[in-house]
């Protein structure tokens, strides 16, 4: 599969997203009369350049563990996805379309990424978390998952931190959200952010391999970073026309100055005697 190419959804996720987006329709037309045009404009994912997770931040997992955002990460590259557990629309599809493209990028949970999901509302438990990673994400990218919670200030400064902006609507109980998924450098710098309806493997493996900054992929995934450029508009990594062209030329220019080098080198044939004629 090439980058840029839609993932071939399983049977289940299509239908679950076709039912979110339904259920999304139903819910727009409550939230309109809740939410402000202004609220709902706010609505948006800008990561400022540096922009980092904070390493400090305490949030507790669906077993009551309490550690710090830096300790989950681990020193690997890792996703960080934003959802409400109790979700009546998007964030159910949102992770299962990320971790099918976990599943297909062919990296190893635990050793090459994390997949870390916060909930949005303090309301949530460990219940919630549970009950959502059971419907949503399925081993083994399961088993590198981690669901955490914090009381809203916390999970405000962590959004804050990597530009991720979201409304309440308290007459519905649902957030108004982007479905975006950060890419975070084992360091907590977010260095890609994916449209979260919009995954591939390889798209999803070239982000992690970029963020691990050489410490996973093989050499092929690195040489294909060089090849292919990532497009912010469309959140996907595309063909650099222009890199292809420049790596080509040099090849050309080196076989020349090889080609001229090798002929320079080889001796020149001893020229045949003339013979005296009586």
């Amino acid at each position: 599969m090439t980058p840029g190419r839609p993932l071939q959804l399983p049977a289940r996720i299509c239908a679950a997203l076709l039912a979110a987006m339904a259920a999304w329709g139903a819910f727009g037309d409550r939230a309109e009369a809740a939410l402000t045009a202004a609220q709902l404009e706010a609505v948006a994912v800008t990561p400022l350049p540096g922009a980092r997770a904070p390493g400090d931040l305490v949030l507790a997992d669906e077993a009551g563990a309490r550690r710090r955002l830096g300790d989950r990460i681990a020193g690997m590259p890792a996703l960080l996805v934003f959802a409400d557990f109790t979700c009546r629309t998007l964030c159910g599809p949102t992770l299962a379309l990320t971790a099918g493209a976990l599943e297909q990028s062919r990296l190893q949970g635990g050793r090459d990424y994390r997949l870390l999901v916060v909930g949005l509302d303090p309301k949530d438990g460990a219940a919630e978390a549970r009950a959502m990673k059971s419907a949503q994400v399925g081993d083994p990218v399961g088993q590198a998952t981690t669901f955490l919670m914090a009381d809203e200030a916390a999970v405000r400064r962590l959004a804050d931190a990597v530009g991720y902006r979201y409304v309440y609507d308290p007459d519905n109980d649902q957030f108004a959200h982007p479905a975006g998924v950060f890419v975070l450098a084992p360091d907590g710098r977010v260095t890609r952010v994916l449209s979260g309806l919009a995954l591939n493997g390889d798209d999803l493996r070239l982000a992690l391999v970029e963020a691990g900054a050489g410490r996973i992929g093989t050499i092929a995934d690195h040489v294909r970073l060089i090849c292919y450029g990532f497009d912010p508009a469309t959140g996907i990594y595309t063909a650099a026309v222009g890199r292809w062209l420049m790596l080509a030329s040099a090849v050309t220019v080196m076989a020349l100055f090889g080609g001229i080098g090798v002929m320079s080198l080889k001796p020149k044939p001893r020229g045949s005697r003339k013979i005296a004629s009586d």
